[in-house]
């Protein structure tokens, strides 16, 4: 890069959205040093208008994400700072959460349903009834995923099947759909006027359409699911530039990276090495293996995942992942629903009450068991409770929830690669509480190395 002579004392500036399932954030680093110059953060809310049901407003996340842009941007001006030095912009994003919208008015055809919603599962069950030995894997030597309410496929086909405004806007050639990445930057290279209709091969690999070896979105995979080619957006790699800002404050810089939230994280931390492994606290709990060029087909309950794709002729590298779907909701559940926390942060304080023992067991399957189990039909329980039970036991439960629900994905990546870590690599908001990093690892046996950079 030829160095700007008018650029600040911190030389070019990357600046990162950050989209996730309870927040946004704009952050801006220094390129040459990789420090983070200011950012902002805004909370994004979800509804559930029904039992299993978790819905986010399409709007709502683009507004946040622009807010965050300004007020960074803001923020860069009081330090003196020339925004003008971003010299361009990469998107992460929650990965399978589903959007539908009119190519013409660049409007919502519904809410933006939830990676945790579980409205699908009956199409899921009369799926399944339809294959031989009601085979959840039946699909993943093509796409690496099994057959689960989790994947952006069966959210866009309860779409298609039971939103009028989406049918119409289907026949009148009008309909596009997108992962929160594509809805991004969609609207942000300018919307109805000219915006760029992408998504990267990280997203792409979270909807159960695309092929896994190919890249390329799957005929058979449309086919099976009913999905019309022509509504999807145009696969890329995760490192090239897809188009260029188009609102005032960042007019013309690149979008020139996208990766979904818990492949970025894979390589915020830098395994990019086969071998090398991660695991993120946030919403849910997600730890991706980095298999090189080798798609792993697991044999124990993991998925198969691009890792990312650093260049258009580049190799793709790929992972195993093990999904947890809930983790610091359980910690949010306890303080909203059973208001037995004033505050996520009393966890430690709240769990040094107690003794060592613990024989409270508690299983949050708020959206059924991802990975190992796939067990879309479980449900929560708290079990071995007695009269001398308190608040606090049943705090340490769900953090240890979280540390055995890890635990089991190691084991099960143990089995699928013969390989045992040396340590674990963390990051998310969760890894701020030191009781429960401990907790992880007692229970995994291996050292736990915290990221700051969370």
């Amino acid at each position: 890069m030829i160095k700007n002579e008018s650029m600040s004392r911190y030389g070019p500036l990357v600046g990162a959205i950050d989209e996730g399932t309870s927040s946004a954030r704009f952050l801006v680093f220094a390129a040459d040093t990789a420090e983070v110059l200011t950012y902002h953060q805004v909370s994004i809310s979800q509804t559930c208008p029904r039992e299993g049901w978790v819905e986010q407003d399409p709007l709502e996340i683009l507004r946040t994400v622009r807010e965050c842009l300004r007020q960074t941007v803001f923020n860069l001006k009081q330090l003196t700072i020339d925004p003008a030095d971003i010299v361009a912009i990469g998107i992460t994003n929650q990965r399978e959460t589903t959007v539908v919208w009119d190519s013409v008015t660049g409007e919502p055809l519904y809410n933006a349903i939830g990676w945790l919603d579980m409205r699908t599962a009956s199409i899921v069950d009369d799926i399944l009834n339809g294959i031989r030995n009601k085979n959840k894997d039946y699909l993943k030597p093509l796409c690496g995923l099994p057959i689960n309410p989790y994947f952006s496929a069966l959210k866009l086909k309860w779409l298609l099947e039971n939103v009028p405004r989406v049918q119409e806007a289907l026949a009148a050639k009008r309909l596009m759909f997108g992962t929160i990445d594509s809805w991004l930057i969609w609207n942000l290279t300018g919307g109805a006027n000219g915006g760029v209709h992408s998504t990267d091969v990280t997203n792409a690999s979270r909807t159960m359409l695309m092929n896994i070896v190919t890249l390329k979105w799957d005929p058979t995979l449309l086919s099976f699911f009913k999905i019309p080619a022509e509504i999807l957006p145009q696969i890329r790699s995760s490192s090239e530039i897809y188009g260029y800002i188009q609102d005032e404050l960042l007019q013309g810089v690149p979008i020139s990276g996208c990766l979904g939230d818990q492949q970025s994280a894979l390589v915020g931390q830098m395994c990019l090495q086969q071998g090398q492994a991660k695991s993120t606290y946030g919403t849910g709990c997600f730890l991706l293996y980095n298999t090189g060029t080798a798609i792993v087909d697991s044999s124990h309950g993991l998925l198969t995942t691009v890792a990312y794709q650093l260049g258009a002729h580049a190799s793709p590298v790929y992972a195993l992942e093990g999904s947890v779907a809930i983790a610091g909701t359980v910690i949010q559940w306890l303080k909203e629903n059973l208001e037995i926390l004033t505050n996520i942060k009393d966890c430690e304080t709240v769990v040094e009450q107690i003794p060592a023992d613990n024989r409270i067991v508690f299983v949050p399957a708020f959206a059924g068991l991802y990975a190992p189990y796939w067990r879309k039909d479980a449900r929560s329980i708290i079990c071995g409770i007695n009269e001398d039970t308190t608040s606090a036991h049943i705090v340490k439960a769900a953090l240890q929830a979280v540390c055995f629900q890890t635990r089991d994905i190691l084991e099960a990546m143990r089995k699928d690669t013969g390989l045992v870590l040396s340590k674990l690599l963390v990051d998310g908001a969760m890894t701020n509480n030191d009781l429960l990093m401990q907790m992880q690892a007692d229970i995994c046996g291996i050292p736990v190395a915290i990221s700051f950079c969370h």
